[in-house]
């Protein structure tokens, strides 16, 4: 009989040669996670289609298949070809604003006749500015560039989505551990489904309002500080704070005055803190079941793995492994561990 300690050192390499393995990878995984999200969009807004109602009839699959597929393209598009120019106006522009910023900690160090003035470089590298707002224009580039091979992945698992269920039933020996492992995945598509369609509601929410309440004051780039808020949206916890900030900080150094910059800080946390604690919440409910400190290790964990895309990802990844660590009795402790109430179900027998 293999001895616990044993079956301990053993996972636990497992689970560093995982780890090793996603981060090795990672130029070659993130194409196809993103190419696995945007097909998992597609199937769920397809089955939204279906449900509408046309009088008396439904929207045939294919008809509402064909135009979810067109509809998450177009709407990709359009968002990255918005984004792309204000990065690319913002780019150009980052240079006053850090002069700006620069002459607005000469003019405090004054008034406070500090005999050590304040300097950018006291907080920041030297050009820090530009070369974040680069870094972002590079990004963007990036996944544009990377675009095509996503599609490509896209287009090969819509060409073979018919013949998944077939080929996940015969991987198991029994019809009794086939039919687990379907009610295992059911489970895990329901809370998913339920994480990210109320997450992507809450998110286009926050990202409009926070667009609309930097046109009001003037602001420029309103249209891609909305965009930035709808993505961090998806992070825990930071996220909020980093859509409030950013925004924030540029009209401190866009306006003359102080007005401006009270207005956005005070008009973009109370969207942040209304969404994120009273009508997201009440919405989520407790269906994922996660503790909130195993959110924030997961966020640093697949943060440092897969950067902003595992950070957006980190809440669905660690539901996954709580739903399959509760089936089996082994794992049962891991998932109880992971979870906020520690009860997680009753595991199934090991066949």
């Amino acid at each position: 009989m293999r001895s616990p300690l044993l079956s301990a050192t053993l996972s636990v390499l497992l689970v560093c040669m995982i780890g090793w393995l996603l981060v090795v990878g990672r130029s070659l995984l993130l194409p196809f996670v993103i190419a696995l999200i945007v097909w998992y969009m597609i199937n769920a807004l397809s089955r939204a289609f279906q449900t509408v109602p046309i009088g008396p009839w439904r929207m045939p699959g294919f008809v509402a298949f064909a135009l979810s597929l067109l509809t998450i393209f177009a709407v990709g598009t359009f968002v990255l070809d918005i984004v792309t120019a204000n990065l690319s106006q913002l780019a150009q522009d980052a240079p006053t604003y850090q002069k700006r910023l620069e002459t607005l900690f000469s003019q405090l160090s004054g008034r406070f006749h500090l005999n050590d003035p304040i300097e950018l470089k006291d907080f920041l590298p030297d050009s820090v500015v530009p070369r974040m707002v680069t870094a972002g224009a590079s990004l963007v580039t990036t996944i544009a560039g990377s675009a095509s091979l996503v599609f490509i992945y896209v287009l090969f698992l819509v060409f073979e989505q018919s013949t998944f269920d077939r080929k996940f039933e015969r991987l198991f020996p029994t019809p009794e551990q086939a039919q687990s492992a379907f009610a295992m995945r059911a489970e895990i598509n329901r809370s998913i489904m339920h994480y990210f369609s109320i997450k992507t509601a809450v998110s286009v929410a926050t990202g409009v309002l926070t667009s609309l309440v930097l046109t009001a004051v003037g602001l420029p780039y309103a249209a891609l500080f909305g965009f930035i808020a709808f993505l961090l949206n998806y992070i825990p916890t930071i996220g909020s704070l980093i859509s409030v900030i950013f925004p924030s900080l540029l009209a401190l150094v866009y306006y003359d005055s102080l007005g401006p910059f009270l207005a956005i800080a005070s008009g973009l946390g109370a969207i942040q803190f209304s969404i994120g604690n009273f009508i997201e919440p009440r919405l989520m409910g407790a269906n994922l079941n996660l503790s909130g400190l195993v959110i924030m290790l997961s966020l640093a964990f697949w943060g440092a793995i897969w950067g902003v895309v595992g950070m957006v990802l980190c809440v669905p990844l660690t539901v996954m492994i709580v739903i399959v660590c509760a089936r089996f009795e082994g794992s049962r402790p891991i998932a109880v561990l992971l979870s906020q109430t520690g009860d997680v179900g009753v595991p199934h027998p090991a066949k």
